[in-house]
């Protein structure tokens, strides 16, 4: 049974050995990255390794209760920022897993939303996220569009 460990120095070399599929490799930023994000956002970043058994296979990041606009700070929203499921490791239900216990995560701190932001083209993962239930918002974050799932 899959389960999100938080990064700890056991760990931390294996969730930055996590690589996507090349096809996807600038649709997603790699593991590192989000690490080194999460260590200068402490406040703000919820990185976790997604382990099966003893084996890692993938890592998302997330956040909570975050401004999402500077013009209204009462706008508050929680999401999924990263989402890296290793290349071998795809089509096994891993980032359904993700997405559901974040989605838990989000429900058991008060929320009743999650958003998330993807790159919009052939590789990318909008097709995944509609079939979880993700509508898009109409909003855009940079070159990304933004997906709402009502919790």
């Amino acid at each position: 049974m899959p389960r999100l460990e938080p990064i700890t120095t056991d760990n931390v070399l294996a969730a930055c050995a996590i690589a996507v599929r090349p096809d996807q490799a600038g649709l997603v930023a790699p593991v590192a990255r989000s690490l080194a994000e999460a260590y200068v956002q402490p406040d703000v970043a919820w990185p976790r390794l997604i382990v099966d058994g003893d084996n890692p296979v993938g890592f998302l990041m997330a956040f909570f209760d975050v401004p999402w606009r500077d013009d209204d700070p009462t706008d508050l929203r929680s999401g999924l920022w990263r989402l890296n499921i290793d290349a071998a490791q795809q089509g096994k239900g891993y980032g359904r897993f993700a997405v559901e216990s974040l989605a838990g995560e989000v429900r058991r701190r008060g929320g009743s939303r999650l958003l998330t932001t993807w790159v919009p083209g052939e590789h990318g993962p909008e097709l995944f996220y509609r079939r979880l239930g993700f509508r898009l918002t109409g909003e855009t974050s940079g070159d990304q569009v933004v997906g709402e799932l009502e919790l």
